[in-house]
């Protein structure tokens, strides 16, 4: 399962460095984030423009005030 932990990332480097990352993943594959914000606007902008992202497996999880860890499943 690949991990990102974007939190030190540059905002507007997010999005482009996850999606390179979703495109290089098998199906079946479920990628990882860390993130320091809820990444909800990430979700429906991966929903809207990824067909192969399985929003039905999407899961997210705030174990801390800035720590979020999502889960990007692939068909």
């Amino acid at each position: 399962m690949p991990t990102l932990d974007v939190r030190d990332v540059p905002p507007k480097d997010r999005h482009p460095q996850i999606k390179t990352t979703f495109h290089d993943m098998e199906s079946g594959e479920v990628m990882e984030i860390i993130n320091d914000h809820d990444p909800k606007p990430l979700f429906y902008e991966m929903q809207a423009e990824e067909d192969d992202f399985d929003a039905e497996g999407y899961d997210v999880e705030q174990r801390g005030p800035e720590e979020f860890v999502a889960k990007f499943p692939k068909e």
